[in-house]
């Protein structure tokens, strides 16, 4: 797991969303070759073949061993393989009736392959649903129906350059836990030479504010626009305020690619970024001193957002019983803590929470704020919603937010009508 910086932006998720369309399965008995089970999945001696998007060598030798660990184990053959394009190439399996029987899949991808019968709703035969944190269960619930297992996930935190913050003259009793004094902060850390906070202009850090004052642009189904709502007004108009006290600028307004670019190269003092920030910042900026706070609560209290993506099964597949299996052991508590280990994304298991804060005490915020955070919309067609939202986001200092928010409230509503 990398930087994510692009998350719901117009090229990648646009054609993500136009492939998921154009997928079509064949259901539970297609292809099976080998029967069902007594619990409805098909059985079969065909070997299992697992379609990852990896973000580096890190990622995919964790994720080989683990495959050839349960495979060894097991009996059953697998394979692993890296996508160059994963939306792609799951449209292509789909549509040709010989997916991969294992693959990675986001959470903008859910509907559009659920509502076509590509996938497997499995998740309630998993012997760890009861594990997973019940707002990730909720990401992968379409209709009713937990599709499948949430393999990892990350939230938002606040990163505070230290010496900065040092030469600020602020102590870890400034660090902010509302509004109000991350306006006082990011003013005090503010001069000439760099901004006092620095993020990515779009709604996947922006969001934030919305649900610190108790909304987001869906409900927790998705299945109600609830974008044009006073709390989501308030939310906009705290981050409009802080970009007309020039405390606030988005990272391209600075010069960098994304918050992490920004606060890496010392141009702000502070960003909004999820957990992978950490490997950039060993990476590429090892001389940065940094610390890691939970996102101030606004008027309704805590909150940031989560991204996560889960182990999909294909409909088509000959061999879900075992292809569940396999699932179960690289959502175990042990294979997501190695995971966690080789490649920085934390356990989407509860019984993996307090090893995993032992070992990572740095990260503990990003873990704490799965007790309070909120998950991006899942309604097919809401990743060019959002798209059309960031667009208008990126003037949002010179705009009403109102406006704005009546705007993606009509888009949202064409979507669940």
């Amino acid at each position: 797991m990398q930087r994510r910086t692009r998350w719901f932006t117009a090229g990648a998720l646009a054609i993500a969303g136009a492939l998921a369309l154009t997928a079509c399965g064949s259901g539970f008995s297609g292809n099976s070759s080998g029967g069902s089970t007594s619990n409805g999945l098909t059985k079969s001696s065909k070997p299992l073949t697992v379609l990852i998007g990896s973000s580096g060598d890190a990622e995919t030798k964790a994720v080989d061993s683990a495959v050839a660990d349960w495979s060894s184990s097991s009996g059953t053959k697998a394979t692993v393989t890296v996508a160059s394009n994963l939306a792609q190439q799951l449209s292509q399996g789909f549509s040709s009736g010989k997916p991969a029987d294992v693959f990675y899949l986001s959470t903008d991808q859910l509907a559009g392959f659920a509502s076509n019968g590509s996938l497997l709703a499995y998740g309630d035969k998993l012997a760890n649903k009861s594990d997973f944190y019940p707002s990730l269960v909720q990401s992968f619930t379409y209709n009713g129906k937990f599709y499948c297992a949430p393999k990892d996930f990350s939230t938002l935190g606040l990163i505070i350059n230290t010496d900065m913050w040092k030469a600020a003259g602020l102590t870890d009793a400034d660090i902010p836990t509302t509004w109000a004094q991350l306006e006082t902060v990011a003013k005090k850390l503010t001069t000439p030479k760099h901004v006092g906070l620095a993020i990515g202009g779009e709604y996947a850090r922006i969001g934030a504010f919305m649900t610190q004052a108790g909304g987001n642009l869906m409900n927790a189904t998705s299945t109600k626009a609830t974008a044009d709502t006073p709390e989501n007004v308030a939310g906009l108009t705290e981050v409009k305020k802080l970009l007309n006290a020039g405390t606030l600028k988005y990272a391209k307004d600075v010069g960098a690619g994304w918050g992490g670019e920004a606060f890496g190269k010392g141009l702000a003092a502070m960003t909004i970024e999820g957990n992978w920030i950490t490997g950039a910042m060993s990476t590429d900026f090892p001389s940065v001193k940094y610390q890691i706070a939970e996102l101030p609560a606004g008027p309704a209290g805590k909150g940031t957002l989560q991204f996560t993506n889960c182990w999909g099964i294909a409909a088509d597949s000959p061999n879900q019983t075992a292809a569940l299996k396999l699932v179960e052991k690289l959502t175990s508590a042990s294979d997501q803590l190695a995971f966690s280990k080789a490649f920085g994304p934390m356990p989407s298991i509860k019984s993996a929470a307090a090893e995993w804060k032992t070992a990572n005490p740095m990260l503990v915020p990003f873990l704490n704020g799965a007790d309070y955070a909120k998950g991006v919309p899942t309604a097919k067609g809401s990743a060019d919603v959002v798209t059309d939202f960031n667009s208008k986001l990126e003037s949002l200092a010179t705009s009403d937010p109102k406006t704005i928010l009546a705007a993606e409230q009509t888009n949202l509503e064409a979507l669940v009508k």
